[in-house]
């Protein structure tokens, strides 16, 4: 089909400091560092991308740190919980991880008859794992956490939602997901072309308040397609569904539309190519700091400005 979603391409959160979500990110979760650029609209933030070996769609949450931003506020209108996938039996290693780290963390639960430990990261961004015995994705291994217990990339997301119907549409009619089951007031929904990043889960709370941005929250999800060709059949059924939505943009390792789905969420279709290999090798990926041409004559200022890191 030429119109084809693929499930979740990256999750793109606020945190306040850079040093502190590298860490974590990097050492307490074992993701690669895949990217250290900056935000191309606020080129003085960084713009941290963090996945697998080859920053492959479905394994991306990237991060903008801005120093010392208020914490955000949970609430109607966002994604609210981001969910990884992780081998079954290995919740108990990172439950003791958790513990050893002093990471805040509930004990796991079921639902929809998974099994699942939710924590949080330095911002009070909401994560969990979800043990998953059908995903087959190489994940990025590090000293200390093995290939039995590291993270395979996402899960899924659920959005919070003051009213979820419009939504569900959207999902439905033009990104290519089912309804699969619904528990309480948690509808969830999976990608019918995809067999990993597939979970949509719409959490429906008709009295909670507006969310707020700041640090713990998600700025926005993005959906994979393979390419610009897919991309732009795909903006024609939005703008068709009546939803504004932007002009193509290059992000120089995908090209990106965004429009904001009708309950608020921040919606964005990012495509395959070309990669992040596209300026580095696979190799040193997240090694240097990489700036698109448009910045690059701000590189010496840019290097003094921005936090310096250690690894």
């Amino acid at each position: 089909m030429g119109d084809t979603v693929k499930g979740l391409h990256h999750i793109t959160a606020i945190a306040g400091d850079a040093q502190k979500n590298l860490d974590f990110y990097k050492n307490i979760l074992g993701l690669r560092f895949v990217k250290k650029t900056v935000n191309f609209d606020d080129p003085g933030t960084y713009h941290f991308y963090f996945g697998n070996e080859k920053g492959e769609p479905g394994t991306i949450l990237t991060f903008f740190p801005w120093q010392n931003i208020p914490r955000g506020t949970k609430g109607a209108g966002q994604a609210t919980e981001t969910m990884f996938s992780v081998p079954p039996g290995s919740l108990e290693f990172w439950k003791n991880r958790f513990e050893k780290e002093n990471i805040i963390y509930n004990n796991p639960s079921t639902r929809f008859n998974e099994t699942y430990l939710v924590f949080e990261d330095p911002d009070g961004l909401k994560l969990a794992l979800v043990a998953n015995g059908d995903d087959n994705r190489t994940p990025w291994i590090t000293g200390d956490i093995s290939e039995e217990n590291a993270l395979r990339g996402f899960y899924g997301t659920a959005l919070t939602l003051s009213t979820y119907e419009a939504t569900a549409t959207v999902l439905t009619d033009l990104l290519g997901y089912e309804h699969l089951e619904t528990h309480v007031n948690r509808h969830r929904y999976m990608s019918k072309n995809n067999a990993n990043a597939a979970v949509i889960d719409l959490v429906h709370l008709p009295d909670e308040n507006a969310a707020g941005m700041g640090s713990g929250t998600v700025h926005h999800i993005a959906f994979s397609v393979k390419d610009t060709a897919t991309q732009m059949n795909v903006r024609k059924k939005i703008e068709a569904h009546g939803l504004h939505i932007t002009p193509q943009i290059d992000r120089d390792y995908f090209k990106s539309l965004y429009f904001r789905e009708p309950g608020g969420v921040l919606f964005e279709i990012a495509t395959e190519d070309p990669g992040f290999t596209a300026d580095e090798a696979l190799e040193n990926l997240g090694r240097d700091l990489k700036l698109p041409a448009q910045h690059e004559h701000l590189r010496s200022e840019l290097e003094k400005r921005l936090p310096q890191l250690t690894y």
